[in-house]
C-alpha cells in the first residue's frame, strides 16, 4: 500500500492556546497569521479573578481563547514572538501553551492544517 505523503516529509502538528484580553484578540491573530497558520479558532472566556476585584481595579475579566493548529518546527518561534508581545504591548498581557495532536484525519486536512498546498514541504 502506497502512501500519499512521504513519512520523512510529516511534520507533526500542535495546538497552541492562547489567551489574552478580548479587546487584543484581532492584534494575536494577526500576529500567528504572519507564521502560516490555516486554522485558528477564536472563543470567549472569563478570567478567574473575583468580578468585585476586577471592578475595583478597572481590570478587563473578558478574555479571548485563541486556538491555532500549527506545524511543530513553528511553535517556538511563535512563543518568542507572542511572549516578546505580552511583555511590550500595553495591556498586551497573556498566556499561551501548545500541546501535540496526536493524529489527524485525511491526507487533504494534514496539507491545510499544515500549510501544505502540494504535499511537499519547503
Amino acid at each position: 500500500m502506497a502512501n500519499t505523503i512521504n513519512e520523512s516529509a510529516i511534520k507533526k502538528l500542535k495546538l497552541i492556546i492562547t489567551v489574552v484580553d478580548r479587546n487584543k484578540a484581532e492584534f494575536y491573530l494577526d500576529i500567528l497569521n504572519q507564521f502560516e497558520v490555516n486554522f485558528q479558532m477564536v472563543t470567549g472566556g472569563i478570567g478567574t479573578a473575583h468580578s468585585e476585584i476586577i471592578e475595583m481595579l478597572g481590570l478587563n475579566n473578558h478574555k479571548a481563547v485563541i486556538l491555532s493548529v500549527v506545524r511543530e518546527d513553528l511553535v517556538k518561534p511563535i512563543i518568542k514572538c507572542l511572549e516578546n508581545k505580552f511583555e511590550t504591548i500595553r495591556n498586551g498581557k497573556g498566556i499561551l501553551f501548545a500541546v501535540p495532536l496526536s493524529s489527524v484525519i485525511g491526507v487533504n486536512m494534514y496539507q491545510f492544517l499544515s500549510n501544505n498546498k502540494h504535499g511537499k514541504e519547503d
